[in-house]
């Protein structure tokens, strides 16, 4: 992970960002003039109150509605604080698409706002850089390892992509993963990355690293982008501050630095799934052989003992596939995600093999001398032991307060993980993002239920924090109209067939007529997949491409595609609900195929469920309606993305008339005027924008 510390001066300098935000975000004041931009008083409101919190180092909650123009409410006072008091500000994002939003336009607006301003130029040479974890960037002194041994580490093949990578290297000025076209192999890729002991001040040179030279520009950065996965990965695992930090100080990855989460009502999500543990066999089998690959005999242990390196090897490997083989036998024969509730659910077979293996690295690497050779098998010792402690973990059903799970994944569905989560998530937050004396700002479209943000605050452990809200400034009376198709079945299993039919026929009705984009939105993979298969030739015949989830392409990509084509059908499921960004006539129509409520199966959602029963709580009405709602409010809120956009919201769940919680749903609604229509009067009362 990359970290950095601060000198810790003695007193931090007052912070001007009060006074400055209201001459900045004033109706007539410098953002419209310099910039010639609109005022919006939403947006005036929200740069006041973070400015606010952050001279107190307090936290706020502020749900800010599409159009707000958030993303300067926070980085406009963020930059002078940061700039003011010598701290970093941090902005974490739930998707790439934001990210780059913030590095290609906001930020270069911010920058021209100083500049234009006299009284602000000072801060114009704000410098930022992009977070990303150590395993994204080559390391040139791996890499030059690699090409020396590259008899007992690689195949023929693997020495290819070895030379193609060396070759990118005299050329590529970041070093990053995703820059290199195509992406390297998985195996070569994780021998030369930055992800390991080795690199490091004492074997790198710090000019010649990429990653240490990323480092030396967070150092000197006061904005750091990063997204909530990383953000919650070094957290887990001690943080970027663990560096020359003590516990004491303040901050959450750096000394005294404060934290912006845009796309908050991600948050419960991504920290419930980091906060846990994550064991694959596959991720186990790759360990295995960059020690030793009994397959092609080629390994960091090669020339160490090969027969009883091997045979050590071996002996994991072997255990570690009949270990993986009996979870999936005894607890995903008939589904692919399935709870563990009792402890030993399965015969630890892997731990005396897992041990032996650990004691030989750790005797190998002891008969080493201090360098770089010894400090990679010491890693590889440690991860063993790692290995071993999760699975220790996860059979004991260790901690009472997580959830204990297996499933299945992979392209065929032949990789077993086992998972782990905390049921409750609040308390890991409030100690490692509320309590570390700093501020956190968490802003989104949609954290409040039924107008209230404090649900969502005690869901993050926020109940200290300041929450506030503003509307968005759009017309959505004006530019909004929603339809609600009232004749589609309620779901059921018996009647899935007949209203997959139904649901193709409306979505292939609805977006004949709409000459734009339509962004259609399934809560199931496989329904997808089967009316992908079912409209695919008469979408061909009409002229109109289908995108499909899952076929390939990225979310971005496929983002990408529909703002390009102008009049695509695209098909997306869970991701594409948040954070998906078409303005203009490329997205004409969002179409809901289902209410998003999750699955009430899944290990997690099981386990709040049992615990609000104990509570003498409704999980339905305490957890699966709050969720569902929030997801709603994000996929009605893709279609309007700018002041001109204007489109349809149509809704082919009769659940929103049918069911006394169907009210809660419309009042989500920007505009909660609707028309219901049927297979025999869509044809009169369906009507697009002309």
């Amino acid at each position: 992970m990359i970290s950095l510390t601060e000198e810790q001066g003695e007193e931090k300098p007052v912070s001007k960002a009060p006074a400055l935000v209201a001459s900045i975000f004033s109706d007539g004041g410098w953002l419209t003039d310099a910039l010639s931009l609109e005022h919006r008083s939403e947006q005036e409101h929200m740069a006041k109150a973070v400015a606010s919190v952050l001279k107190t180092d307090q936290s706020l909650l502020f749900e800010a509605g599409t159009g707000v123009g958030k993303s300067m409410a926070y980085l406009v006072p963020g930059i002078i604080q940061a700039m003011d008091q010598n701290r970093q500000m941090l902005v974490s994002t739930h998707t790439i698409s934001l990210q780059e939003q913030l590095e290609s336009k906001d930020l270069p607006l911010c920058r021209r706002l100083f500049a234009a301003v006299p009284e602000l130029k000072g801060y114009s040479d704000f410098k930022s850089a992009v977070l990303l974890g150590k395993s994204n960037y080559l390391c040139s002194t791996r890499l030059s390892h690699a090409l020396a041994e590259k008899a007992g580490l690689f195949s023929d093949d693997e020495y290819e992509e070895l030379q193609r990578i060396a070759a990118w290297s005299e050329t590529t000025e970041n070093g990053l993963r995703h820059e290199l076209k195509p992406a390297p192999k998985v195996e070569v890729w994780d021998s030369v990355n930055s992800d390991s002991s080795t690199c490091s001040r004492r074997h790198c040179e710090g000019s010649a690293c990429f990653y240490h030279k990323a480092r030396g520009r967070l150092k000197a950065a006061q904005v750091i982008i990063l997204n909530h996965a990383l953000l919650f990965s070094l957290i887990k695992s001690g943080g970027a501050k663990s560096e020359g930090a003590t516990h004491e100080e303040k901050g959450i990855l750096f000394p005294e630095d404060f934290l912006v989460l845009d796309e908050a009502h991600t948050i419960p999500e991504v920290a419930t799934d980091h906060f846990g543990l994550s064991l694959s066999s596959y991720g186990i089998e790759r360990s295995l052989k960059i020690l030793y690959n009994p397959k092609t005999k080629r390994g960091l242990l090669k020339k160490r003992g090969e027969a009883e390196v091997a045979r050590r090897v071996t002996d994991v490997m072997e255990a570690a596939k009949h270990f993986f083989s009996k979870v999936d036998e005894k607890l995903l024969s008939v589904r692919p995600v399935v709870r563990s509730r009792e402890p030993d659910a399965v015969e630890s077979l892997i731990d005396g093999p897992l041990d032996s293996l650990h004691t030989l690295v750790g005797k190998i690497a002891d008969s080493l001398e201090d360098g770089r050779e010894r400090d990679e098998l010491l890693e590889h010792k440690a991860r063993l032991k790692g290995i071993q402690a999760s699975i220790s973990d996860w059979l004991s059903l260790s901690d009472k307060t997580h959830v204990y799970w297996a499933e299945r994944a992979g392209r065929n569905q032949s990789t077993v993980i086992l998972r782990s989560a905390p049921i409750d998530v609040a308390p890991d937050l409030r100690r490692h993002l509320f309590g570390c004396g700093v501020s956190v700002i968490c802003t989104s479209a949609t954290l409040a239920m039924a107008g209230e943000i404090e649900p969502f605050a005690a869901r993050i452990g926020a109940e200290s924090a300041k929450s506030l809200m503003v509307k968005s400034p759009f017309d959505y009376e004006r530019n909004m109209r929603v339809f609600v198709a009232s004749d589609v079945p309620l779901p059921s299993i018996q009647g899935a067939r007949l209203s997959l039919q139904i649901l193709a026929d409306y979505i292939f009705f609805c977006t004949q007529k709409v000459t734009g984009g339509t962004l259609v939105l399934f809560t199931s993979h496989s329904d997808l997949r089967a009316i992908a298969t079912e409209l695919e030739a008469k979408f061909a015949a009409i002229g109109r491409p289908l995108l499909s989830q899952g076929e390939s392409a990225s979310r971005t990509e496929l983002a990408r595609q529909m703002r390009t084509l102008g009049n695509a059908v695209l098909f997306g499921t869970d991701s594409f609900w948040t954070g998906v960004d078409v303005p203009g006539d490329a997205l004409s129509q969002v179409i809901i195929t289902r209410l998003p409520f999750d699955p009430p199966d899944h290990p997690i959602i099981e386990a709040r469920s049992d615990r609000l029963r104990e509570e003498g709580l409704n999980p339905f009405n305490e957890l699966t309606l709050p969720d569902a709602l929030v997801k709603f409010r994000q996929g009605v809120g893709r279609l309007i993305r700018s002041k001109s956009d204007r489109g349809l919201i149509t809704i082919l769940d009769s659940r929103l008339l049918a069911k006394t919680y169907g009210r809660l749903f419309i009042e989500c609604l920007p505009n909660p005027e609707f028309q219901k229509i049927t297979k025999e009067s869509r044809e009169a009362l369906f009507r697009p924008y002309p």
